[in-house]
This record gives C-alpha cells, structure tokens and sequence, in this order.
C-alpha cells in the first residue's frame, strides 16, 4: 500500500514537470546508478550492478528520445553524441579497474551536464521566460544565442 503511493507521489513529480526539470531528474538517476553500479563493481555484487547499469541506459535512451533536433539544433546534436558515447562507454569493460574508471568518466560527464542544466534553469526562473530557457552560450569565437530546452 506504502509503496502504491510512493510510485503515484513520483509519477505525479515526473508528469508535472517542466523540460528543463525533467533532465535534471534524469540527470540525478542515472548519476545515482551509476554510483551505486561503482559500489557494486568493487564489491563483486554483478547482478545489483547490472540493474543499475540497465537504468542508467534506459535514462540515457530517455535523454535521447526526448531531443528536439528542429527546435535544439547544434544544441540536440551534441547532446545525442554525448550520450551515445556514455552507452557506448558503458557497454561491458574486460577489468574491474577499466569498469570503474569507466563509470567515473561518465559520473564526470553527467554531472558537468547536470551542473550547466541547473544554470541554465536558474536564469529561465530568474528571468521569467518559462518554457523557452532562452540563454545565451559563449562560443570560443562568438556569442550564441540558443533555445537550451529547445533540445528537448
């Protein structure tokens, strides 16, 4: 019973966010996994491990599906080649060693992700723009402005 609830408290969160919100949650779950799939690496627990990894592939499928490439641009493109080297890093290591260090990466890499979503939906909050989360991105060469959320 405890636990229908809990399951209609998360579907409710997860359906009643916005874009923006939503990365970041998918965000939070696959880094969480992908944790506890370290965890379970070092200490030789395989199948917990293998759960946590098959979550965190099924979040990266999600990120992936959710990308608006007419509306996100070079934005979306990124993003897809990003995480299609995250799955693809993630894919089977032949060493314990190898594997940690492989989640480690893709730790790293979700949370710089992580990291610019939540300044990203701090300026849309602080600026009012709602659903657009219209920023401004600093290019090497020049200044661009793109529709972050846009990508999704």
């Amino acid at each position: 019973m405890y636990r229908n609830g809990v399951n209609a408290y998360k579907q409710t969160k997860v359906t009643t966010a916005d874009p923006a919100k939503l990365v970041l949650m998918c965000y939070e779950g696959a880094i969480g996994n992908l944790k506890i799939a370290k965890e379970n690496c070092i200490s030789r627990g395989y199948e917990a491990k293998g759960k946590s990894m098959k979550k965190v592939q099924d979040i990266l499928g999600v990120l992936m599906q959710g990308l608006d490439f007419e509306n996100g641009g070079e934005i979306a493109i990124s993003l897809n080649a990003l995480y299609n080297y995250m799955l693809r890093r993630l894919l089977p290591c032949s060493t314990i060693k190898e594997e940690v260090e492989t989640i480690d990466e893709v730790i790293n890499i979700l949370e710089e992700l992580e990291s610019a979503w939540k300044e990203i939906f701090a300026l849309s909050k602080q600026n009012h723009i709602g659903d657009a989360h219209k920023v401004t991105i600093i290019g090497e060469e020049k200044g661009e402005t793109a529709m972050a959320a846009g990508a999704y």
